[in-house]
């Protein structure tokens, strides 16, 4: 017998094996190469990542020619899949547009709601019960109209405080943030001014210009009990999520750049133009913003992550951008730093004197997991570099802490040395690593690096 197949499910199943064969699979920055896509703002939703983000049509653009908005997914931040293109005819602007502008998603109630920019002028917003669609325009209007406030209604970014309000942040100079409703698709109250002391920007590095203080994009999240406004590279902090914001500095700074990707093409050099988002995901703290280095083109960007790392007075170190990317390691081409792991259960970083940073506060069954280890190939033994003050066992195991043991060793800290080696069995190439730590005391010191030989 043959049973005939009801037609949205040959539709859904010809658009997953689409999406499935239109994935990267990753070992540098830019983590999705030469498609243009930029603007990022990453959320974890469900234990998945998603960015939101605009794109640029092509290569060869001379402006900023942005037909749709785009929404991909990762499990790891390395491989990267389309989910979704979402087109302005799709919203109520209703016709082909080319200033699809910056964009956000989250999820409340088990409903998705992906913003929009509409250029400079307007945001709208969609919804949805799955990031596939269908995506639906709940108002047919802009939810933020362009005489909302003095400001501009675009560049939108939202942020879930601990409490579970959702509050929606947007302007370029000026910044205006307002609590949405619970549907998400409404004001809960008249946008308030946001005062930021001693604000600066690309256009006013030096904090002299009066009329261009910062820049567009804004940006909030929150990090040990402290709220963090960010614009570009950019930000500051406070102790209220209204303000007032205390200007801090750039997290990108010259040091920040590997040879090569330092190309200041637009007009107001490096620190210019790096929209992007702050995002959590197991206990690691990431910066997902735009980048052109690798093309050279100010209307071609791409996205970029870096590891985030807070000092304890609360700033932020300057990240280190490259081609190497996040939660990607070539053994060959250097160590591991103990800190640029994928998932951490129960240790702390902690801030070095010399201003990088190691793991610390190691306790029993902490443990640390880094994905997408290559080069292991002929590798027998591992290295572990730190200080430790207490015995205790390391295990070395694939994947989890459930995982293939394979190797393991007995620290004794009365033998004075900084660095640990020991013999692990033979594995693939490439592997996700996960270190885990077994001993009577609460805490056994402080790790810094790893490394095979």
């Amino acid at each position: 017998m043959i049973t005939k197949l009801p037609r949205n499910f040959l539709t859904n199943l010809f658009f997953f094996i689409f999406i499935v064969g239109y994935n990267f699979s990753l070992s540098q920055n830019p983590i999705i190469p030469n498609k243009g896509v930029n603007d990022p703002h990453i959320r974890i939703i469900d234990d998945r990542a998603y960015l939101a983000a605009s794109h640029d049509r092509s290569s060869k653009n001379k402006t900023f020619e942005m037909d749709d908005w785009w929404l991909w997914s990762s499990d790891n931040l390395v491989d990267w899949h389309l989910v979704k293109k979402l087109s302005p005819k799709e919203t109520y602007i209703g016709n082909a547009y080319n200033k699809c502008w910056a964009t956000d998603i989250v999820k409340r109630n088990d409903k998705y709601y992906w913003y929009f920019s509409e250029a400079n002028i307007n945001s709208g917003v969609v919804m949805a019960e799955d990031p596939m669609g269908p995506w639906v325009d709940p108002l047919g209007e802009p939810l933020l109209k362009e005489d909302l406030t003095p400001t501009k209604e675009y560049d939108m970014g939202i942020f879930e405080d601990v409490d579970g309000d959702f509050y929606i942040v947007f302007g370029i100079w000026d910044y205006y943030i307002a609590k949405l409703n619970d549907d998400m698709i409404s004001l809960a109250e008249a946008p308030k001014k946001i005062i930021v002391s001693n604000p600066r920007g690309p256009y006013n590095l030096c904090g002299t210009r009066k009329e261009k203080t910062t820049d567009d994009k804004p940006f909030i999240h929150y990090y040990n009990k402290k709220y963090y406004l960010s614009w570009g590279c950019f930000y500051a902090i406070s102790d209220n999520v209204y303000g007032p914001y205390d200007y801090k500095g750039s997290i990108i700074e010259s040091k920040s750049f590997a040879h090569g990707y330092d190309s200041p093409t637009w007009p107001n050099g490096f620190k210019q133009g790096r929209h992007g988002s702050f995002f959590n995901w197991h206990n690691q703290w990431y910066f997902a913003y735009c980048d052109m280095s690798q093309t050279g083109n100010r209307y071609f960007r791409d996205t970029f992550i870096s590891y985030v790392n807070y000092r304890e007075n609360g700033e932020i170190a300057p990240i280190r951008v490259d081609g190497v990317g996040v939660g990607n390691f070539d053994i060959n081409k250097g160590d591991i730093n103990a800190v640029e792991y994928f998932k951490s259960v129960g240790v702390k970083k902690i801030e070095n004197t010399d201003g990088s940073f190691s793991i610390s506060e190691i306790g029993d069954k902490d443990f640390l997991v880094f994905n997408k280890i290559r080069g292991l190939k002929g590798k027998k033994h591992i290295k572990f570099t730190g200080k430790f003050n207490h015995n205790f066992k390391i295990e070395a195991r694939l994947d989890s802490p459930s995982g293939e043991l394979i190797g393991s060793y007995n620290f004794d800290h009365r033998n004075k040395i900084d660095e640990y080696e020991f013999k692990f069995s033979s594995i693939k190439d490439t592997i996700n690593l996960c270190i885990l730590f077994r001993g009577e005391k609460d805490k056994f010191g402080d790790l810094k690096k790893i490394s095979f030989r």
